[in-house]
C-alpha cells in the first residue's frame, strides 16, 4: 500500500510580537498548548505544500525532504510525524516532501507551515480521525519543542491580517482579525535570516520584546486600521533594536514608492510592504535599487488559512 496525501498552508509573516511562555509571576509554563506568543502578521498566498508518501514497514521510519534535497535539519517536521504515528498500531515508512516558495529562516514561518500541512497530509493518509485544532495542537506543540516558533500555527490556520490576543495552541489562544481584501498585496525583500533560537534564549531581547510587544497590541487595538497595525509593527521593530540599516532602507523605499505601511519581519533581515495590486510594481521597483530580482517576493494576502487538497 502506498498512500499519497497532500495539503497547503499559507506562509505567515510575522509583524510583531510578545514571547508567552512564563506566568505572570516568572514561573515557566509547562503546558506546551499554553505557551506561544501575542501577535500579529500576514498570512499570503505563497507557502508551503507538502506532500506526504506512507507504505507499510517493520518499523517506522522518517525521510524529510525540502524542495527536493534531504532535510535532516527538518525536527519540527519529523517530531509532527513521530507524534502521529504513535496513533497508530501499524508500522510506516514515511517521506514527506515539502515544495517552500518563501525564504527559509527570515521571518515567513516555514516551519510552522511545514509542520501544519504535515499533521494535516499525514492524518488523512493514515486515516485518523482528528479535527483540524487537534491537527494545529500537535503542530504548535512541536513548534515549541523544537523552538522554531512560538505561535504561528494559530494565525495560519486562518489567514489574513491576523492579531493573537492571547497566546496558546489552536482552540485555545485568542485569535482577531483586521478585515483585508484579497486586492492587497506584500512586497517583500529579504537580505538575510535571524535565528528564532537565538532571540527565544536572549534575556536581553526577550526583555525589549515583551515590553514593546504588549504596548504595540494595545496601541493596534486602539485604533485597528491596517496604517495603524504598519506603523506600530515598524515603531516596535526600533524599539526592540531588531532594525538594521538594510531595513531602514528598504522601509523608506516603500514608503516613498506609495505602499500603504512597511515592517520588518519577525524575525528576519527582511522588510514586508502591504500595497495595492497595482502600485505591487512600484514598490518591486523601488527594493531592486537595494536587492537583485530574487531577494523580493511578491505575494497577495491569503484570506484562507491552512488546507488538505484533493
Amino acid at each position: 500500500m502506498n498512500n499519497v496525501s497532500k495539503a497547503f498552508s499559507p506562509a505567515g509573516i510575522s509583524s510583531f510580537f510578545e514571547i508567552c511562555d512564563k506566568t505572570e509571576n516568572g514561573k515557566s509554563v509547562t503546558s506546551l498548548e499554553r505557551i506561544g506568543a501575542r501577535g500579529g502578521g500576514f498570512g499570503i498566498k505563497k507557502g508551503v505544500l507538502t506532500e506526504v508518501a506512507l507504505t507499510e514497514a517493520e518499523e517506522n521510519s522518517v525521510k524529510v525532504f525540502i524542495n527536493g534535497k534531504v532535510a535532516p535539519e527538518a525536527e519540527t517536521t519529523r517530531t509532527v510525524v513521530q507524534t502521529l504515528l504513535e496513533k497508530t498500531s501499524e508500522k510506516h515508512a514515511v517521506i514527506v516532501k515539502h515544495k517552500v516558495d518563501v525564504p527559509i529562516g527570515a521571518g515567513f514561518g516555514s516551519s510552522a507551515a511545514g509542520a501544519l500541512t504535515t499533521a494535516l497530509a499525514l492524518s488523512k493518509a493514515l486515516g485518523l480521525s482528528l479535527t483540524y485544532n487537534e491537527l494545529g495542537r500537535i503542530a504548535h506543540a512541536a513548534e515549541i519543542q523544537c523552538k522554531t516558533g512560538l505561535g504561528t500555527v494559530g494565525p495560519l490556520m486562518i489567514g489574513g491580517c491576523i492579531l493573537t490576543l492571547e497566546p496558546g495552541a489552536p482552540g485555545v489562544a485568542v485569535i482577531d482579525r483586521i478585515p483585508i481584501s484579497e486586492d492587497y498585496v506584500i512586497v517583500a525583500g529579504t537580505f538575510g535570516s535571524i535565528s528564532t533560537r537565538e532571540i527565544l534564549s536572549s534575556a536581553e531581547k526577550r526583555l525589549a520584546v515583551n515590553k514593546w510587544g504588549r504596548k504595540t497590541l494595545e496601541k493596534i487595538l486602539a485604533e485597528p486600521s491596517l496604517e495603524n497595525f504598519l506603523a506600530c509593527c515598524r515603531e516596535f521593530a526600533e524599539k526592540t533594536g531588531f532594525i538594521t540599516e538594510n531595513v531602514r532602507k528598504l522601509m523608506l523605499l516603500a514608503d516613498e514608492a506609495g505602499a500603504l505601511g512597511a515592517a520588518q519581519n519577525m524575525v528576519g533581515e527582511a522588510v514586508h510592504a502591504l500595497t495595492t495590486s497595482e502600485n505591487a510594481e512600484n514598490v518591486v521597483q523601488a527594493f531592486k535599487k537595494v536587492l537583485p530580482q530574487e531577494k523580493i517576493l511578491v505575494a497577495q494576502v491569503a484570506t484562507q488559512g491552512a488546507r488538505l487538497l484533493g
